[in-house]
């Protein structure tokens, strides 16, 4: 009767509001509002990242776009930090940060879901190593077990000719750094929207339930659904509350549920038929 939740995300949605252009044909009070909400989020960009060049740090921090609404994984941390060096104009760090983490995660990948795929010929390659420099192979290996959605690797693909441009000796770097920093960045992003996302059209969430992601049945048994999306769940039936605290969500769910196995779409109906569902932001 139950499904897992996700519960367990970061995300950063203030370059949206910075993004956001204000009509003239809204109405006073709103564009008002936006307009404080504009101002207060710049002030909160200056204390955070210093006033010295300050009109230049907030362009680059909505040149960058929303962090992405992705699970706890192994990627949050660094992604901040490399989402910080753009901003303050440390292009060259960021760039190369952004391919370093992009680097990080096929290790990470290879290196938790490996065991999985004992009998598979991939796995020869790389059961022997504990970390991976050679982008093709290890692009190649989570693209044959399944683990990376298609686009995913075609973004890689793309992150992969930024790292080897980049790292190696360029002259052009000199004079097109925040560019090329820039595209690495969003293509990271990218990558993690996409791989890692909380909510979305990922082939291992439910259908037709708005405002919340819960995992497939089928896929709960999926080596990356197990290991990296399931540890930011909370196993739920679809009477449960939320209860929003400090320290994340709080489930409630102490009601008794029929011991019999449902579909996923009688799992959304089951949501949908207890009233408006409980938004991830409420």
């Amino acid at each position: 009767m139950k499904r897992y939740r996700v519960l367990a995300y970061d995300f950063d949605a203030r370059a949206n509001v910075l993004n956001t252009e204000i009509k003239d044909d809204w109405e006073p009070q709103v564009k008002s509002q936006w307009e404080n909400n504009k101002n207060q989020i710049k002030e909160g960009l200056i204390a955070e990242f210093g006033a010295y060049s300050a009109f230049t740090k907030i362009r680059n921090f909505t040149d960058l776009g929303a962090l992405p609404i992705s699970i706890i994984a192994f990627h949050n941390k660094f992604l901040r930090q490399a989402w910080s060096a753009f901003v303050i104009g440390a292009y060259y760090p960021a760039l190369t940060s952004a391919c370093a983490l992009g680097e990080r995660i096929l290790n990470q990948l290879i290196l938790h879901l490996r065991e999985y795929f004992k009998t598979t010929p991939q796995y020869k390659k790389v059961y022997r190593k504990n970390s991976f420099d050679d982008w093709e192979l290890a692009i190649n290996t989570l693209s044959d077990w399944q683990i990376l959605l298609p686009d995913v690797v075609v973004l890689f693909q793309e992150l992969k000719g930024l790292r080897h441009s980049s790292i190696h000796f360029n002259p052009e770097t000199d004079t097109n750094d925040r560019e090329l920093s820039l595209n690495a960045m969003l293509k990271l992003s990218k990558i993690i929207q996409s791989q890692f996302s909380a909510f979305g059209t990922q082939p291992w969430f439910i259908e037709g339930i708005p405002g919340a992601a819960y995992i497939k049945k089928e896929s709960e048994n999926d080596p990356f659904v197990k290991e990296i999306i399931l540890p930011n769940c909370y196993l739920v039936g679809h009477l449960h509350t939320l209860e929003s605290s400090p320290k994340g969500w709080i489930v409630h769910d102490d009601h008794e549920y029929e011991n019999k196995e449902i579909t996923d779409q009688e799992f959304a109906e089951l949501l949908k038929s207890r009233g408006k569902e409980q938004a991830p932001n409420e």
